[in-house]
């Protein structure tokens, strides 16, 4: 079993670094931001469930297919957050299509930390605990979402605005949000990862619900109450 784990574990590594490394090229091609988001975002798509299915990691496939869904909810907190509450901009000349008020890349870029943070909860519950997994999983819902919004808006993709910023870019209101939308995605995971495939869309669906009430609240606690603008 740890044999097992430990080739997962590697050529979870190897895959990824296969990816950031397309990243490169594709970021440098004299395009629209916007197009090599989507590209990015395709090619990941495509590369994770294909090589699932070569090496045979049904696991992975699960994985995957659940935060694929989640991310193409995620539209909705992203649509919300952008065109009622006005914190987070999407530029309208990144050069690809909208949903809403989001940039349309966005339907399948949270694909990318839902599927790390959930691969990551699992191989540490199966080697320690299930109390250590969702620690971990909170640690790097942080760490991820933090990163994500620190280092983005460089691209000149989506950045916030209206609101308390640490370190200039990551907005404060939508930190505890994120750490709780990492824990609940790996939650309904684990909830639902031996069931029908279909049971990941209701799943999916409650994550993202929760993700927009807990966002909305923590925007309204610190931006209206505790240090209104």
């Amino acid at each position: 079993m740890n044999l097992e784990l430990e080739r997962e574990e590697k050529d979870l590594l190897i895959i990824h670094l296969v990816f950031a490394l397309t990243c490169i090229p594709v970021l440098l091609i004299p395009i629209a931001i916007g197009i090599k988001l989507f590209i990015l975002v395709i090619i990941y798509n495509f590369l994770i469930p294909v090589f699932s299915y070569w090496r045979v990691y049904y696991n992975w496939i699960k994985i995957w297919l659940f935060s694929f869904i989640l991310s193409l909810f995620q539209i909705w907190p992203d649509w919300f957050l952008a065109d009622q509450l006005g914190v987070i901009v999407f530029p309208p000349d990144d050069g690809i299509f909208r949903i809403g008020a989001v940039s349309g890349y966005m339907a399948g870029l949270w694909t990318i930390p839902f599927f790390a943070i959930i691969f990551s909860g699992q191989r540490v519950k199966e080697k320690k605990s299930i109390n250590s997994a969702y620690f971990v999983v909170a640690l790097l819902s942080f760490l991820i979402f933090a990163m994500s919004e620190g280092t983005l808006w460089i691209l000149g993709s989506w950045y916030a605005q209206n609101v308390h910023l640490l370190f200039d870019h990551i907005a404060i209101y939508i930190l505890v949000p994120e750490i709780i939308l990492g824990f609940s995605a790996f939650y309904f995971y684990e909830m639902v990862r031996e069931k029908p495939h279909w049971y990941k869309i209701p799943a999916s669906f409650i994550v993202m619900m929760l993700y927009v009430g807990t966002a909305a609240s923590f925007y309204f606690l610190i931006e209206r109450i505790l240090f209104p603008i």
